[in-house]
């Protein structure tokens, strides 16, 4: 399969045809794949087998990162932000990469994260979150929670002062590989460490 096209897809002007290309207007969202930490999930998702995958892009600002799992093969994508501007702007961007309306979904960040102790509506085999360090930590049970069995956790707009504060809210229920890192910024990947911890 051709990799994806990482960190100058946003600034291409024409297509790499040995690749899979992403065509992105952020708009008011972040996201540009630019950034550091964009960067990195975006490296490690063109290693990753998502084909097939329920994903969750939480924060999903321009919707970048679920864009690039969906021309990868995922299976279905739901896109969260809070921002009018980045759901609108993942929408957009959806609509330019033909992503069939079957395979995702955009919506309230808010309004999906569950009150704590409570099941959650949906289970993701891969949950993206490429946000900022104190947001993930505060949102590490919920995260968890949506996470099926076995599944995947990529989280990013991490600096590295904040990396053993952001494993230390998860370690119970993840398991992490060694810190993607880029300019001091990190992307933490792991995965669930046991269908007995699935709440």
């Amino acid at each position: 399969m051709p990799s994806l096209v990482g960190s100058e897809m946003c600034i291409r002007d024409r297509p790499d045809p040995d690749a899979i290309n992403v065509v992105l207007d952020p708009g008011l969202a972040f996201g540009t794949g630019t950034h550091e930490t964009t960067k990195l999930c975006l490296q490690w998702l063109d290693q990753a087998q998502v084909n097939q995958n329920d994903v969750l892009d939480f924060g999903c600002g321009s919707g970048i990162l679920g864009i690039a799992a969906l021309l990868l093969g995922a299976k279905h994508v739901t896109f969260v932000d809070n921002e009018p501007q980045a759901r609108a702007a993942a929408l957009a961007n959806l609509e330019k990469n033909n992503c069939h309306a079957k395979r995702y979904k955009v919506g309230r960040a808010d309004a999906f994260v569950h009150k704590k102790n409570s099941a959650p509506a949906e289970r993701f085999n891969l949950v993206i979150a490429n946000i900022l360090a104190q947001p993930l930590i505060d949102l590490a049970e919920q995260l968890c929670s949506a996470m099926s069995s076995d599944a995947a956790l990529v989280l990013s707009g991490i600096r590295s002062e904040q990396k053993m504060a952001v494993e230390a809210a998860y370690h119970e229920r993840i398991s992490f590989f060694p810190a993607l890192s880029e300019n001091n910024w990190l992307c933490l990947t792991g995965v669930k460490k046991s269908p007995n911890n699935d709440y």
